[in-house]
């Protein structure tokens, strides 16, 4: 018999599972007890700021996953390397959030950092509304039950001569908002070079399939009149929809339907016509050498039942969505049940109250950030460039300079449309590290990369944020 030829092998394998056995209990008994984590000063630092019961659940977590990923050639984390990358996540995820940047990238509505800045005015309104109870819904004179829409929808029709507004939370609600009011399983006309995606997946085709309505294309997508719209009209026909392209141009040989003319067709056929303006300029932009943006107060001169636009865009206020126009209209679209799912909170109310003060009062270059951005001169924005620069301290490592540069509005706003700027380059070894550096210190600054130098564009910092900026720039260039 031969068999007792394959024991060695056998005791061999048998003996080598039971030394990694070993090996493996002998590792698992390295990685630190709760308690004896709970005792590291750092974590019971943690304890001491946060909820007690909250950081034992992540130190019994992070001790669990050591646990479960640990095999024979594991190195275990110390004490101290474990309380680090708790205190590590605690601090990343646990403190106040979204954080102030300053903005260098001469991109003025910038969607990543938080489109439009608010005046001191606005912030302040805000704070008021919220540190205490306000009357949002009660009438002080009558002590009765009152409507957070009423002293806004006055202030736009002050502003627009729009018979009535309504504002909700932001632009794609608003207008998901009116055409589920106006035209539930009806038909919606739009013009096919209109049918758009206007951004985050924002499609209107996918708009009006979820407000319930249904879409017809009408006209090319280069070339649409006023008879195209008129042949769709049917008795299924809802309402006429035109829209903005506020973040794209269609160049050439080209043809739109004006809003006066649709304005006519809906009025003479009695259909409502809903305008989506997008960006809501209150302000003539060619004043500024730009071109052209819509108007809302145009767009109500034109005749349209309903105009729509952002707060958080070139309005300069808060994020929100507005609805300016007939006031049977606003009535119907307040009493339907996405009003109230849709509806603006107190704070963002009362910060774009004192955004539209700011154009009733005529003080919006003076107050308001993005109007203080597009109005600044070159010549001004070069005198803070030169400061900024005799703050900088200089060396061997980088070329720092002052340059002329190119900004843009963005947020949707006046596709293609540059503005002459000033601003800071910094040239030198590696420069996605330094704007990774000063991206992630203390005091985040985002900027741009072109020909392989950081640009800081001055057009779009705050100028109270200069001396930030340069002490920054010195910090991260130093020697």
């Amino acid at each position: 018999m031969k068999p007792k030829e394959n024991l060695p092998t056998i005791y061999n394998k048998g003996l080598s599972s039971h030394k990694s056995l070993l090996n493996m209990q002998e590792k698992l008994r390295q990685i630190p007890s709760v308690s004896s984590m709970l005792m590291n000063t750092r974590i019971s630092n943690l304890v001491d700021e946060f909820s007690s019961e909250v950081i034992t659940k992540i130190v019994q977590n992070t001790l669990s996953e050591i646990r479960s990923t640990t095999n024979c050639t594991s190195e275990i984390p110390t004490i101290s390397e474990i309380a680090d990358q708790i205190s590590d996540h605690v601090h990343t995820n646990w403190s106040n959030w979204p954080r102030n940047v300053i903005n260098a990238t001469g991109v003025v509505i910038h969607t990543n950092l938080g489109r439009a800045p608010l005046s001191l005015e606005s912030m302040k309104a805000a704070t008021d509304s919220s540190k205490s109870y306000s009357d949002l819904e009660l009438e002080l004179i009558s002590g009765k039950r009152g409507s957070r829409q009423v002293r806004v929808s006055k202030l736009l029709s002050a502003l627009t001569g729009a018979e009535a507004g309504l504002v909700v939370n932001n632009n794609a609600a608003a207008l998901m908002l009116g055409l589920s009011a106006l035209a539930l399983e009806k038909e919606v006309i739009v013009s096919r070079s209109e049918a758009v995606e206007i951004g985050g997946g924002f499609r209107i085709p996918d708009v009006l399939k979820q407000s319930g309505a249904t879409l017809v294309e009408v006209g090319t997508t280069n070339r649409t009149y006023v008879e195209d719209y008129e042949r769709e009209i049917t008795e299924e026909t809802g309402a006429i929809l035109s829209i903005h392209a506020s973040n794209f141009k269609i160049i050439g040989f080209t043809s739109t339907t004006s809003i006066s003319d649709l304005s006519n067709l809906g009025a003479r056929r009695g259909i409502p016509v809903l305008h989506d303006v997008g960006s809501g300029s209150l302000l003539d932009t060619t004043k500024y050498g730009l071109a052209a943006e819509p108007q809302p107060q145009a767009s109500i001169a034109a005749g349209a039942d309903l105009c729509f636009f952002s707060g958080d865009k070139l309005l300069g206020g808060p994020q929100a969505g507005i609805v300016i126009g007939r006031k049977k209209y606003i009535e119907k679209l307040s009493r339907h049940p996405l009003a109230r799912a849709f509806r603006i909170d107190k704070m963002n109310l009362a910060a774009l109250t004192a955004t539209l003060i700011h154009y009733l009062k005529e003080e919006t270059e003076a107050k308001i950030p993005v109007w203080q951005m597009i109005s600044a001169t070159s010549d001004d924005i070069r005198k803070r460039a030169s400061n900024i620069l005799n703050k900088i301290s200089s060396n061997d490592l980088y070329s720092i300079e002052v340059i002329q540069t190119e900004s843009t509005i963005g947020g949707g706003s006046l596709p293609g449309e540059t503005m002459e700027s000033v601003g800071i380059k910094i040239a030198g070894n590696n420069p996605e590290k330094l704007a990774a550096n000063i991206r992630n210190g203390n005091r985040p600054i985002v900027s741009r990369i072109e020909d392989d130098a950081v640009i800081f564009d001055l057009r779009t910092v705050l100028p109270n944020d200069d001396d930030i900026l340069a002490t920054v720039i010195s910090e991260n260039t130093k020697e």
